[in-house]
């Protein structure tokens, strides 16, 4: 418990606007040994240390978390909370158990259970298979969640907040991003991901968000192959520029 305290103080040294707690990850490394959607299982644990990071740190104090540990543990309404009653300032709440992983539907219900909660006062934030601005604002409307948080839908769709938040003031849907305006993204995109991550490990995490960066073009399937299969960096911004010139008018 005391090095996630440490970790939240010297994370404060950066001046974030929050510290967010991650009890969410369910990845079996991480989760077995009781870290991430792990601490489910331990929910004093967890509230415990919850508490004495909100103490430890000046910052709000934000927490994301999933619904329970399985089928027959949600434990996410009065979990909800006692972390609210520890000081924390949001919580995002995933609407899968971590069992799931991202198997199957989100389920929402509890989400806005909590929201609907008359001892809720913090923002609850709703997160989970929202994929498109209809769906985004449905959620809005059905759970009455105070945002959504929107972590898978982003590969090689990075402008979908943009397109969100068009929809959710117009209700209008825009057009599909030009090819031009998307090969311009995806350069820069790979240019910061080279720049924190390093040539191989940039260029590898890349490859799941440029798999979808084009995946609405027709007879795209060899191109998309070797832009994901690809090692070397000069060689992708090739691929992407032969692609601005093939399909530059899509």
């Amino acid at each position: 418990m005391e090095p996630m305290v440490e970790a939240a103080r010297i994370a404060e040294r950066a001046r974030p606007d929050v510290i967010d707690i991650n009890f969410g990850c369910p990845m079996k490394k991480i989760a077995a040994r009781g870290a991430g959607s792990g601490m489910m299982r331990e929910p004093d644990k967890m509230v415990e240390m919850t508490r004495r990071i909100v103490e430890a740190v000046k910052l709000p104090v934000t927490v994301k978390t999933r619904l329970g540990w399985c089928e027959d543990s949600k434990i996410i309404v009065e979990l909800a909370e006692r972390l609210q009653d520890v000081g924390i300032a949001a919580l995002t709440i995933h609407g899968r158990t971590r069992a799931q992983v991202y198997k199957g539907d989100a389920d929402w219900t509890l989400i806005g259970e909590v929201k609907r909660n008359p001892r809720m006062k913090i923002p609850i934030i709703g997160n989970g298979d929202v994929d498109s601005p209809q769906k985004a604002k449905e959620m809005f409307n059905r759970y009455g969640i105070d945002a959504v948080m929107i972590a898978r839908a982003t590969y090689g769709h990075p402008w979908i907040f943009r397109d969100i938040k068009h929809y959710l003031q117009t209700g209008e849907i825009l057009p599909e991003m030009p090819v031009p305006e998307r090969v311009a993204l995806a350069k820069l995109h790979l240019e910061k991901s080279l720049q924190e991550k390093g040539p191989r490990t940039g260029l590898l995490e890349m490859r799941r968000h440029l798999s979808n960066y084009f995946k609405s073009l027709p007879d795209f399937k060899d191109t998309r192959s070797k832009l994901v299969t690809e090692n070397d960096p000069e060689q992708v911004i090739r691929i992407l520029n032969y692609i601005l010139d093939r399909w530059g008018d899509y």
